[in-house]
């Protein structure tokens, strides 16, 4: 655990798919810069780790991020695995330079007391792995056991790794998203190694922490989703595609994600465009309801309705009272 000299003031912005977390980030860092706080964002997303997966991703765009510092983006290549621990070290610096950018300005300028950061995303293992402490350096692993995964992957498919778990691993086999190639290599390799055993205990942040997070009704969600998967496409997410697969073994973990398996169905010939943008919606449905099914187990959070014309007062009214104390 670090000490809070060395970690800066947290935000937490969660949410499922679709209900606006880049907006609300970006709005809330103009706000707060307003009141002579400065902010830097650090994404919490496992799929925009990736370089040159922008538009399947939602990842927030050069002029967006032109306006305030962003972390947790393109940071390896589609081809290279990327873990929940890799993250946890990864943010751990940058939140260690963004408390001493805050501290250095909080010395030499009036006008910048502090600088916050903005966690943003919808990962919740990411955003766990760092707003609560999780230990995940106690997770066990093995490099021949993970190639003998990867390989079984690859020969005989997702779902005979999906009943593995199931049967060694049934409670993590409850808790992770099985649609998900890498975390279900993951959790049968941690099985392997030491049982179907709870999750190490949390250590804590370092210092409070200010969780936000927005909802969104079903209906109304499902249309944004279905919005944003048009938009999608119709920005180019078909050619972003057929240039990554130009580069790297289209049969790679990362491209069986929501978006860039349809786009790959379109550049094969086994989906129209419209029948790639309906799947990408549906899916991505299902991956927002298993996000809010995980959220729901997260305490302290206070909830903001996206929908509303309050969300972002509400959140800068929230971070003002938290950064009060």
């Amino acid at each position: 655990m670090s000490s809070p000299e060395t970690l800066p003031p947290l935000v937490v912005v969660a949410g499922a798919t679709g209900t606006g977390k880049t907006a609300l980030s970006l709005a809330l860092a103009e706000a707060l810069a307003a009141r002579g706080v400065a902010a830097e964002i650090v994404s919490a997303d496992s799929r925009q780790v990736y370089r040159g997966m922008d538009i399947g991703t939602a990842k927030a765009t050069r002029q967006e991020r032109a306006r305030f510092p962003h972390h947790g983006l393109d940071l390896v290549d589609p081809d290279v695995a990327f873990s929940v621990a890799d993250y946890s070290h990864y943010a751990a610096q940058a939140l260690a330079g963004i408390a001493q950018r805050g501290a250095i300005a909080g010395a030499t300028a009036v006008a910048s007391a502090t600088t916050v950061a903005l966690l943003v995303g919808g990962t919740g293992f990411y955003l766990r792995s760092v707003a609560r402490g999780l230990a995940v350096d106690e997770l066990p692993w093995d490099a021949d056991v993970r190639t003998a995964l990867e390989e079984a992957l690859f020969e005989d498919g997702l779902p005979a790794l999906v009943a593995e778990l199931h049967r060694i691993a049934p409670t993590r086999a409850a808790a992770i998203d099985l649609r998900n190639p890498r975390r279900v290599v993951r959790a049968v390799e941690i099985a392997r190694l030491q049982g179907d055993v709870p999750l190490p205990e949390p250590r804590g942040y370092g210092r409070p922490v200010l969780w936000l997070g927005l909802q969104v009704e079903p209906a109304a969600l499902r249309a944004r989703v279905r919005a944003r998967a048009r938009a999608q496409f119709e920005a180019g997410l078909v050619e972003e595609t057929r240039a990554l697969v130009a580069r790297f073994d289209s049969s790679l973990p990362s491209f069986t994600g929501i978006g860039y398996a349809e786009a790959l169905g379109v550049i094969e010939g086994r989906l129209s465009l419209d029948q790639a943008i309906a799947q990408d919606a549906r899916r991505n449905v299902l991956f927002a309801r298993r996000q809010a099914t995980w959220f729901r187990r997260e305490p302290d959070v206070q909830w903001l309705d996206a929908t509303s014309e309050l969300p972002l007062q509400e959140a800068l009214a929230a971070a003002t009272d938290y950064l009060a104390t």
